[in-house]
């Protein structure tokens, strides 16, 4: 199958890596040329111009992007053919997704974001959740597969992104409040150590403590995922929300939060520089 890869990031472009690894013949294209020469030479994929260069004949295109507007425009400068099979594994929100695709009615449409930093898109043990008729889930799951581990049909068409925007949600207060957490047992003179070993055995263990705690006591914000791309997923979450009438307000703090570390300059870092606020509010530094 010939498959076009839009969008070259520090997710894009692991995930594009899995399906040269498995066989696909793939065009890649990205808005930094000089990162799409330099992936067509490791991987040995073709390199295109433009978009439209990249989707030209090919069966799939696959968008990697920012946000919806990145999305919209270069799928439209993309023009992909009638029966297309159109697949956007980036977060975007629900209703951008429903929008997007109404834009493109000959094309088959799925939302299918990601979750599982960097590491796993390297490895090919990225959770996809995927919105979209089944036909065209099945149809694209070869592809999927080639990405992910877990590949789950979350339902119709914006689904998939529904469900990234609340687990997304979820994590980024899990991780606070794991932050607020260590502060306190620092403020209370504890061996930090054996504080993340007994929530981890017991009922305080969470893949953030897991991932997040030890850079945060490290104060290493290596990026595995963008603290400001964790602020737009929270925020579209609570858009969605607010449009539903459904309130999520330990969502609506970590927000807050968040807005708070990207402007002490941390929106490039991972998000575990969130507990960069919390420890100017605690007077503390781990």
């Amino acid at each position: 199958m010939r498959v076009a890869f839009l969008g070259l990031g520090i997710m894009g472009s692991r995930m594009a890596a899995n399906l040269v690894r498995s066989g696909f013949e793939l065009t890649v294209w990205n808005r930094t040329e000089s990162k799409a020469r330099e992936f067509g030479d490791r991987h040995r994929a073709t390199v295109a111009a433009t978009p439209a260069e990249a989707a030209a004949g090919a069966a799939a295109v696959i968008t990697m992007l920012v946000d919806g507007s990145q999305v919209e425009t270069v799928l439209r400068a993309a023009a992909p053919g009638p029966d297309t099979l159109v697949i956007d594994c980036s977060t975007i929100g629900p209703t951008a997704a429903l929008e997007i695709a109404a834009e493109f009615p000959a094309v088959r449409f799925l939302d299918a974001p990601v979750t599982g930093s960097s590491p796993r898109a390297e490895d090919a043990t990225l959770t996809i959740m995927v919105g979209g008729e089944s036909a065209d889930f099945e149809r694209g799951r070869p592809l999927l597969e080639a990405m992910g581990r877990l590949i789950v049909h979350a339902g119709p068409l914006g689904h998939g992104q529904m469900v990234k925007l609340i687990n997304n949600s979820v994590a980024a207060a899990n991780a606070a409040v794991v932050a607020e957490s260590l502060l306190v047992g620092a403020k209370a003179g504890l061996d930090l150590d054996a504080l993340s070993q007994v929530m981890a055995a017991g009922s305080g263990g969470s893949a953030m403590l897991e991932l997040k705690a030890e850079p945060m006591r490290r104060h290493d914000y290596t990026t595995l995922f963008k603290l400001e791309h964790m602020l737009k997923d929270v925020r579209l979450c609570l858009e969605e929300g607010q449009r539903l009438g459904a309130p999520f307000q330990f969502a609506a703090l970590t927000r807050e939060i968040l807005t708070a570390a990207a402007g002490r300059g941390h929106g490039d870092d991972d998000f575990a520089a969130l507990i960069e606020p919390l420890e100017g509010a605690a007077g503390i530094r781990l």
